[in-house]
């Protein structure tokens, strides 16, 4: 495993952490998109502050590292790695938790196949290895979401859900697959939930425990984090090159690991 300072350099090598890809444009959109409550950046959340788009910047400032001053309207845009390597250890003494009791029943999903899945992949085969039992609710259930019409489904792979579209895993920010999943599950709800973007704020909405990804312009889940529905929330750039993320995985693997 990679000592803390070299971590520290992977992330910004990387751009999962540093100066990352998003843009500072992107993020004030997104911001000011989740002050007026639009849904499709709500991730599924209510929320019981009023959280102006000055709050949110200042919360994102505080909890993810992207630039405080409000003036600071274009161009690069950071998250601190310190908070990310600080986030990613609060998530595995979470998980670790879990992974402590008798039987636990953890839910994975990703909003993110193209990069996160390197993440959950590893995380779930390792929390079946040690007692968990991995749930898997809602299989095959098909709707039409937010991806132009197109009907999805809820598919699994290696224990963690993902939408599908005609035979391939798609980017989505949707809360309704999650909601469907914790509906069929009925008053058996999960011990843990790992997962990001509507996967993950629509369990918290649930009340589910939940720790969780996030990229720095999908402010919501920091601010569920902040009002107590989601344990955690790492910062970093969800979507670069899978093998990327491999020293973050095994830092977060080995810490849980501690903790067990």
């Amino acid at each position: 495993m990679l000592s803390r300072d070299e971590l520290r350099e992977h992330l910004i090598r990387t751009r999962i952490a540093g100066d990352v890809a998003t843009s500072r444009e992107n993020n004030l959109d997104h911001y000011s998109s989740l002050a007026n409550r639009d849904p499709y950046y709500m991730l599924g959340l209510t929320l019981s502050q009023p959280w102006s788009f000055r709050d949110i910047l200042a919360l994102m400032a505080k909890s993810c590292g992207v630039v405080a001053d409000p003036g600071h309207r274009w161009g690069q845009d950071t998250i601190d790695p310190e908070r990310t390597i600080d986030a990613l250890d609060a998530m595995a003494d979470r998980i670790a938790a879990v992974l402590s009791q008798d039987s636990p029943r953890i839910l994975f999903a990703t909003g993110h196949p193209t990069g996160l899945l390197a993440i959950h992949l590893p995380l779930a085969a390792f929390a079946a290895e040690h007692g968990a039992r991995l749930l898997t609710p809602g299989e095959g259930w098909t709707y039409t979401g937010s991806g132009f019409g197109r009907a999805r489904k809820i598919r699994y792979l290696g224990d963690v859900a993902m939408l599908d579209d005609k035979g391939g895993f798609v980017h989505t920010h949707d809360s309704t697959p999650m909601e469907r999943m914790l509906a069929e599950l009925g008053t058996d709800l999960p011990d843990l939930v790992v997962a990001d973007h509507g996967w993950a704020g629509a369990a918290g909405e649930a009340g589910v425990p939940t720790v969780a990804f996030a990229d720095c312009n999908d402010p919501a889940l920091f601010l569920g984090e902040a009002e107590g529905k989601i344990d955690a929330v790492v910062p970093l750039d969800d979507n670069v090159l899978p093998r990327y993320y491999s020293p973050l995985t095994e830092r977060l693997v080995t810490r849980v690991s501690w903790g067990l």
